[in-house]
């Protein structure tokens, strides 16, 4: 008799935290870089406004976690957008036509693959729910050699023959720190750390953009979810 109510109180306990553990439980860097001026943020682009900030890459260094029991830490992904309109005042939402293109860390193997590409497509909800679905026309995935340095406030993603970004934090006055922007409704963080691209180019699916001297922010993201 005491066996069976040890067991029965044991399954109820584990019954109560499992809404308590997240499928997805991720740390790490961020970096993005538009094609507008410095200073816009993710929310408008100023005079610009219809004009620039229709070409974005999204970056991501996976430093720990895990989805569903695999382990994802040591990897990064990158997501490319190409907007019909600007990625403004409502962000993606109503940026028309939207292309997008994902590329994942060839070091990943089957089923890291899986998982990033489950992550990023928002079909699980998460951040990436937030843009995936407005997607028009998804040019598919790549898996590629992604190599992400951070040092200082120098931030930089680059892949062979594709892309390579790279963006400086602006300092703020005369000191060294960067200055940031906080409670922003970002997608991936609510704090951005402002940039400038340094030397930022992309080339690849009949697509090419050159970001140098233009927009960019770098953050830290933790993510768990549902």
């Amino acid at each position: 008799m005491f066996q069976k109510t040890a067991f029965a109180s044991a399954l109820l306990f584990l019954m109560s935290i499992a809404p308590l553990c997240s499928a997805a439980d991720l740390y790490g860097f961020y970096l993005e870089t538009r094609t507008c001026e410095v200073y816009t943020g993710p929310c408008f682009a100023n005079a610009e406004f219809g004009i620039a900030g229709k070409d974005a890459i999204m970056a991501w260094k996976i430093e720990d976690g895990s989805f569903e029991g695999v382990d994802l830490s040591g990897l990064s992904v990158v997501m490319v957008l190409k907007t019909e309109k600007t990625l403004g005042f409502r962000g993606i939402r109503e940026a028309g036509t939207v292309k997008s293109v994902l590329l994942i860390d060839e070091k990943a193997n089957d089923a890291q693959r899986k998982a990033l590409g489950r992550i990023l497509s928002g079909e699980i909800g998460g951040p990436a729910q937030r843009w995936m679905p407005l997607t028009t026309d998804f040019k598919g995935t790549k898996y590629c050699p992604i190599t992400y340095t951070s040092e200082g406030r120098n931030r930089g993603v680059s892949i062979p023959e594709i892309m390579n970004f790279n963006v400086e934090g602006i300092a703020a006055g005369r000191g060294n720190e960067p200055m940031r922007l906080e409670n922003v409704g970002h997608p991936v963080s609510s704090t951005l750390t402002l940039a400038r691209g340094t030397a930022s180019t992309y080339t690849d699916h009949g697509m090419s953009w050159d970001n140098t001297g233009k927009n960019g922010h770098y953050a830290t993201f933790d993510w768990q979810w549902p």
